[in-house]
């Protein structure tokens, strides 16, 4: 089995695990809960190998290199990030319902790695400017971090959801029952929603950060405001903004969750727009930034 194969399982394994984590949150079907992160686990595993065997390859082909070069590579370490970011979650808080908002990123992202029309999978050379040691190192800040917002995105949403909810039952907090009820407490989901921003900013800085050294070293300049760095700049003061706003603020609740939602948006834009709509020195190869 090489590496193309194995990664084809992981999408469907992710599809299959998604399915089991919004059945547990739909139907409150709790017993299959250890079934949903086998599954979970299982795909990580099997994704994990694959990602090790596709950088073996690329040196069987002559040109080893990180798999990390191109769309392809990012969106299967962005699912795999997004993977173990979750895993961890649910061993921390001992609740699967978070599954049903968060490992569907997972799937969604090896979904499209595998079936998008505009990428390209096939192991290639890298391009001279991405012949770096510092390639590894941004990259896989960077995914981490968007990994940790897209989670906090769709806690965002489940907040969203709960709280609206809650709201309605007779104006009164603490009455939920129903779909909902299986969600943990306003307050954990909130507490969730702000430590994964933190965590994710810490990533995307150290991103940003590294980016530059690299840039410097390719192009002789850390800032050239290309799309590419301009739009992780404005991903940057979203994610700051809110934090911000809860530091100084006070802010918490709704308005945080909005703003964790919001910045997915920034983060896709960055991520996929930026490669596909802008032209600048980022678009070459459909990088990985």
């Amino acid at each position: 089995m090489n590496s193309s194969q194995l990664l084809g399982f992981t999408t469907f394994a992710y599809l299959f695990a998604s399915i089991l984590y919004i059945a547990i949150f739909v139907f409150r079907a709790e017993r299959i809960g250890i079934v949903a992160s086998l599954v979970t686990l299982v795909s990580f595993l099997a994704q994990t190998t694959g990602i090790v065997l596709r950088w073996v390859e690329s040196y069987k082909m002559g040109f080893g290199h990180a798999p990390l070069s191109n769309m392809y590579e990012s969106l299967v370490f962005f699912s795999w990030a997004t993977a173990i970011f979750y895993l961890w979650l649910e061993w921390r808080f001992k609740n699967r319902t978070i599954g049903a908002f968060a490992v569907p990123f997972a799937f969604l992202s090896m979904a499209y790695a595998s079936f998008g029309s505009q990428i390209d999978s096939e192991i290639k050379p890298l391009v001279p400017a991405l012949q770096s040691n510092w390639l590894i190192a941004h990259v896989v800040t960077c995914f981490i971090g968007y990994a940790a917002f897209a989670v906090a995105g769709g806690m965002g949403v489940m907040y969203l959801l709960k709280d609206r909810h809650e709201t309605n039952v007779g104006g009164k907090k603490g009455q939920d029952s129903g779909l909902l009820a299986t969600l943990p407490s306003l307050r954990v989901i909130d507490d969730l929603i702000y430590k994964c921003i933190i965590f994710g900013f810490v990533w995307l800085s150290t991103g940003i950060i590294t980016g530059a050294i690299w840039a410097n070293k390719a192009w002789g300049t850390y800032w050239s405001w290309d799309p590419k760095e301009t739009w992780s700049l404005i991903t940057w003061f979203v994610y700051a903004a809110a934090l911000h706003a809860r530091f100084v603020r006070g802010w918490s609740g709704r308005r945080i969750a909005w703003l964790a939602v919001i910045g997915v948006f920034s983060v896709v834009f960055t991520y996929y727009g930026v490669n596909f709509l802008l032209s600048g020195l980022h678009s070459y190869g459909r990088p990985t930034e």
